[in-house]
């Protein structure tokens, strides 16, 4: 996701004499990627690409931060102006009004709320430039705060009209399979079990909470009160109903990452404030705040050395505490000596508190190595390579490697072309290919229909591919090696590899490509594969363990036989019980025939060469005759 924010307001958190280009610059070669900077009548705007695991700079204060540690590292003054820790000027705790709060499964852990009166109205000039030059419309004082405070602190706020609320209670659970909601939007969506929402206590659902507010609960020109609110939320809740649903919102991407319940107080205060300021906000109820039990702050302890050892050069020990306070960290104890001495080095350790923005971020010492040397800058390590070492590879998966390159090669060399398919695939598509639904291993959380089941096959994928690309090409010849998975129970399935190949010619091109590639594997076998005929397609499946178990680098050693070999043609009429099979097994009865030839197939009439010839001596015609009349008979 990306956030936006203004250079401007940006200065009421960071005193600094560094130009837009410059913190462009140099927080992008440290922390966040500001991806432009783009000048707005007299301001500029950052555009900030935040990633999944560091949601706690998707804010002005959280970008404040990280400037305040990169820019000196640049020789430029960088320091946070205020402690934006304290935005609680007192709570005049005027309570004529009460909200009730319900959360029987807890699914909000932590829930914020306060009762106010206010006056709508235009937001002030400042807020509404900074909003729209952020991406966001401005609407109205009410709800501009939300959308203020969020990006200013970095926690999604909400904003209910109290008066159409009605019941002064807000019920949190899970929605019932099949309830509709209109978004305030304007949108109709089907909800299910999984989703949560918010109702009044009637039924009536007021709330699609972290994701989008709803229509019948929204402020509007008559407003006289408000709930001004912020909860915490399952971040995989949000992701799958926001997925499922397609309603990709601001709130919905931030919550999805799991923010700070810390950073939501926060933000909670501020909103509050910003009421007071410019919706001439009054407090009319306590101040609700469901907070859980505090987490035990989390404490990492390492030697000096690991920073050396894992950056590749050794940085001194008061700047590694200075970039780690500067971003947040506490330096709970740390033992270093500025007079180290190769004996002592080893022994020099610190200790180091999480703060709770950065609890799901950093868990192991390397996390930290990693803050430290980002800070310090890693345009500034040494580019040395390492010294080059051969990792030996497993035997097996030698061996794969090689005869799956091998098999790559000599198929595209043949002509066909290899595709690569999802490992799931369609209910649709399994039945259509005459497989049983019950073996395949479903996925709970499936993005669509087109993914939903495991395939045990490759041959419907083949086929789709084929199916889709009729028309566009006259001779299509496709092969995919891939896994298949087999449904183990209490287990993870069991992973195969197999080979593919689908083709549109017809069942003796197929059947000629795999002969010819056990040839080329040297693979002494008989194709016992069934070869599917579907629509105008013709498909088989191999188990590509066994050809890579009987693959053999060099064929073996055949004695060429020294007597006469005596050519003998038939033609059989085919029919459901004499088939090309029946014939071949009857005919290699004989000790007497070395090779089976097909000349021609016209109809139902089937032409065979047969090739006669002994190791020992020479066979007449009357004996090669004999044989085959047995055949025949």
């Amino acid at each position: 996701m990306n956030i936006k924010i203004t250079h401007n307001w940006l200065l009421e958190y960071l005193d600094t004499d560094a130009t837009p280009y410059e913190i462009q610059k140099y927080l992008s070669l440290c922390g966040p990627s500001i991806e432009s900077v783009t000048k707005i009548g007299n301001d500029f705007v950052y555009d900030i690409e935040v990633i999944s695991n560091r949601i706690d700079y998707a804010s002005l204060i959280g970008i404040a931060r990280e400037a305040a540690t990169i820019l000196p590292m640049f020789g430029k003054k960088a320091k946070l102006k205020k402690d934006y820790l304290t935005y609680d000027r007192g709570i005049d705790n005027n309570s004529h009004l009460k909200l009730e709060i319900i959360d029987p499964e807890n699914l909000c852990p932590r829930k914020l709320a306060i009762i106010m009166d206010v006056e709508i109205g235009d937001s002030p000039k400042y807020i509404k430039e900074r909003l729209e030059n952020c991406g966001i419309r401005s609407l109205n004082n009410l709800i501009d705060t939300t959308n203020y405070v969020m990006l200013e602190v970095g926690y999604p706020a909400h904003v209910f009209d109290y008066d159409r609320v009605k019941t002064g209670k807000i019920f949190i659970r899970k929605a019932k399979k099949g309830e509709k909601i209109t978004t305030l939007d304007k949108k109709n969506y089907l909800l299910n079990s999984n989703d949560i929402i918010f109702d009044d206590g009637t039924g009536r659902i007021i709330d699609l909470p972290g994701i989008m507010g709803l229509d019948n609960s929204v402020v509007t020109e008559k407003t006289k009160k408000i709930i001004f609110w912020i909860e915490t939320n399952d971040p995989k809740a949000i992701r799958r109903t926001s997925m499922r649903l397609g309603i990709r919102t601001a709130a919905a991407s931030m919550n999805e990452k799991n923010p700070d319940s810390e950073v939501a107080k926060m933000t909670f205060l501020k909103g509050i404030e910003l009421y007071k300021k410019i919706a001439n906000g009054k407090i009319v109820s306590p101040l609700y705040d469901t907070a859980p039990e505090p987490e035990k702050q989390k404490m990492l302890s390492m030697k000096y050395e690991i920073f050396d050892k894992l950056i590749g050069v050794k940085i001194e020990r008061d700047k590694i505490n200075n970039i780690l306070r500067n971003l947040g960290f506490e330096i709970a104890s740390s033992s270093f000596d500025k007079f180290r001495t190769p004996r002592n080095d080893k022994q020099q350790s610190l200790s180091v508190k999480i703060p709770s923005y950065r609890k799901y971020d950093i868990s192991i010492p390397e996390d930290l190595v990693e803050e430290v040397a980002r800070i310090y800058g890693y345009h500034k390590l040494p580019n040395n390579l390492p010294p080059p070492a051969n990792v030996q590879q497993p035997q097996e998966l030698e061996k794969l490697f090689t005869i799956t390159s091998k098999i790559k090669y000599f198929l595209k060399h043949l002509g066909l072309t290899e595709t690569v398919n999802y490992s799931m695939i369609s209910k649709e598509l399994i039945e259509e290919l005459n497989l049983n639904i019950r073996d395949h291993l479903r996925l709970a959380n499936t993005i669509s229909n087109e993914i939903e089941y495991m395939r045990i096959s490759l041959l419907p994928s083949l086929y789709k591919n084929l199916k889709d690309n009729t028309g566009r090409k006259d001779i299509m010849r496709f092969f995919e090696i891939s896994k298949v998975y087999y449904p183990k129970k209490n287990d993870l399935p069991n992973e195969v590899y197999k080979l593919g190949i689908g083709v549109n010619t017809d069942y003796f091109d197929l059947k000629g490509i795999v002969e010819v590639l056990y040839k080329e594997l040297n693979i002494e076998s008989d194709l016992k594969e069934k070869i599917i005929n579907k629509d105008i397609f013709y498909l088989v499946e191999l188990d590509l363990d066994f050809l890579i178990k009987n693959y053999q680098m060099i064929a073996p050693y055949k004695q060429i036989n020294p007597y006469a070999v005596i050519k003998l043609d038939k033609t059989f009429t085919i029919s459901p019980h004499i088939t090309y099979e029946v014939i071949r097994q009857k005919a290699f009865l004989s000790k007497l025939l070395q090779k089976m030839d097909m000349v021609s197939l016209y109809e139902n009439k089937l032409t065979l060469r047969f090739y006669y010839s002994s190791p020992n001596r020479n066979i007449t015609e009357e004996e090669a005759k004999t044989e085959l009349d047995r055949v025949i008979h």
